[in-house]
């Protein structure tokens, strides 16, 4: 799904996404890409705009190394899988630089640790934050729940799907 970006910030977004795109088709995937294009959107709609401030290769850096935390791209069991490190280096900007940017923007988007609204929907599944629900006043783990429940949260679109329907990944 393509980005609405205001006209006033076409050509900012354009010149990020263009060079984080190339670092996706480098190191990342495709997911990864929409994902990216999803935060420069958001970023660029805000008002006013953070984007305006600074260089694009340090807003560029900064998106991919927030995605990358929010999606555990530097733990070397995933898949991509990169250091911060090559991010910075791909962008030509130093790695304080980097990191300060970065961080603006997760305090900006509210992006953490299994922040769900920024999980790859590849990795969704296995978010905990994603399935944890206020029943009756008490926080559940929506999959341990009965279909019944499931299918009210589904329903709610409290969850991306009902998972007594899926079935169980092979270990």
């Amino acid at each position: 799904m393509p980005e609405k970006i205001p006209q006033s910030m076409m050509d900012k977004f354009s010149t990020i996404t263009t060079l984080t795109d190339a670092f996706c088709e480098k190191y990342l995937n495709a997911e990864y890409r929409v994902m990216i294009h999803r935060v420069v959107g958001t970023l660029a709609r805000k008002r006013p705009s953070p984007l305006l401030r600074g260089k694009e290769s340090v807003w560029a850096a900064a998106v991919v190394h927030a995605v990358g935390r929010v999606n555990f791209l530097d733990d070397s069991s995933q898949t991509p899988f990169c250091k911060p490190k090559a991010i910075y280096e791909f962008f030509g900007i130093g790695e304080s630089t980097g990191q300060n940017k970065s961080k603006e923007i997760r305090e900006l988007l509210k992006m953490g640790p299994f922040s769900p609204e920024w999980t790859l929907p590849s990795r969704v599944a296995d978010n905990p934050m994603v399935w944890l629900l206020q029943v009756n006043g008490l926080m559940i783990d929506i999959r341990h729940a009965p279909i019944e429940l499931q299918q009210v949260a589904f329903d709610k679109g409290l969850i991306p799907f009902i998972p007594a329907s899926k079935p169980e990944k092979p270990q």
